[in-house]
């Protein structure tokens, strides 16, 4: 008869200590949400009160709509071009270039996103001056400057289930007469829909927390929900973003379900 082994008392107390320093302030923003009271840390009752009233803050729906679509324009963006440089990069083999071409992929991984928002608002500065656009900053700016730092952890994630690929699936579609662009649709992006996923839900995710370089690169009216609630701190969090922020919390959690299960479906 086998015996369970069981995780030393110090494991088990650096877990709990680990999972409640990562999920105790989440679990208690999403407590306060249905607090009574204006007074984010005082409690005054269960009520839902700030989810009905945040449905009346057009600015803050507004802000929030406005992060959404940005994030989702600029993970679809950052999917597309980061898959065709990874297959660039693992399909191709050496070329000319090949060296340059990783590291200015992979230079947005540690680059200071402050340096990262500054040159791209001197690039927009520069091309408003050359060839008159943009001619203001709003969301369009700021989903490309999303993009730009989007790509490198998206070539990351494909990259390496590229590698792992099994080529002799693609090399005999090739033998039997398909054309390369018809591999490329029907065998590899069928094998890396995992990695697609969750590369695009590491954009997405990225691209709406995203506070620095969003801040450089917009304009008026287009304030993002990071920028609308780093604002309000200033005076005071209001009971709504609580509220807002547990919604978001739901959103995300299901798409994690979601992706899991994807993953899941694919591996078997």
């Amino acid at each position: 008869m086998k015996t369970r082994l069981r995780p030393p008392g110090f494991v088990t107390s650096a877990m709990i200590f680990a999972y409640a320093f990562l999920y105790g302030p989440i679990i208690s923003l999403v407590f306060y949400s249905f607090n009574e009271s204006k007074l984010v840390t005082v409690w005054g009752g269960f009520s839902v009160k700030w989810y009905s009233e945040l449905f009346k803050n057009e600015g803050l729906l507004n802000a929030a709509l406005q992060s959404l679509k940005i994030a989702g324009l600029s993970a679809t963006l950052a999917v597309i071009v980061g898959t065709l440089a990874s297959v660039a990069l693992t399909r191709f083999g050496a070329f000319s270039g090949r060296n340059l071409m990783q590291g200015i992929l992979t230079a947005p991984l540690v680059m200071p996103e402050v340096l990262l928002g500054l040159s791209m608002l001197l690039l927009f500065v520069s091309m408003e001056q050359v060839i008159n656009w943009p001619q203001t900053r709003g969301w369009l700016t700021i989903s490309i400057a999303h993009v730009t730092f989007s790509i490198a952890y998206v070539v990351v994630v494909v990259q390496s289930r590229l590698k792992s690929v099994d080529r002799s699936l693609e090399e005999a579609a090739l033998d039997l007469g398909a054309r390369p662009w018809k591999v490329f649709f029907v065998i590899t992006l069928p094998l890396i829909a995992p990695a697609l996923l969750a590369g695009w839900l590491l954009a997405f995710t990225l691209s709406l927390d995203d506070l620095v370089i969003a801040s450089f690169t917009s304009g008026p009216g287009a304030t993002t929900l990071p920028m609308l609630v780093f604002s309000s701190v200033r005076l005071g969090v209001n009971p709504q973003i609580n509220a807002l922020a547990t919604i978001l919390i739901l959103l995300v959690f299901a798409g994690i379900v979601v992706a899991g299960r994807v993953i899941r479906a694919n591996k078997d």
